[in-house]
């Protein structure tokens, strides 16, 4: 069964920093864009930040300066660093990746379960 597995989140005060992880588990044989998106109560959907398996780095303005985002494509993990946290980054955070289970299969996009951050004032 091939997943996306997010860790790092969790409560932090405003100002300060975290690091998600998300680890593509099984039989994958290969990853094109991997990403993050975040999702706050009430709120549609947002893109964060994604990368090209070759580095190339997108990000929404509000992240800009803020967020970096990283990837290892020996583990097929993608990080999220994420400095000066504001209250309004508070969300559920999931990853995302373009994945291929076999060498002639197609490629679809895969989601993570998500990880809670939440940031106090």
């Amino acid at each position: 069964q091939v997943q996306l597995v997010e860790s790092g989140g969790g409560l932090v005060q405003a100002g300060g920093s975290l690091r998600l992880s998300c680890a593509a588990s099984g039989s994958i044989v290969g990853l094109r864009d991997m990403g993050w998106y975040r999702q706050a109560p009430g709120k549609q959907r947002e893109l964060v930040a994604t990368i090209t398996s070759g580095g190339s780095s997108n990000y929404a303005d509000s992240m800009k300066g803020r967020f970096t985002i990283s990837r290892d494509n020996a583990k097929n993990t993608v990080y999220l660093q994420m400095n000066s946290l504001k209250p309004e980054d508070t969300a559920v955070y999931r990853c995302t990746a373009v994945v291929r289970r076999t060498v002639v299969g197609r490629w679809y996009d895969l989601w993570g379960q998500g990880t809670q951050v939440t940031v106090s004032s």
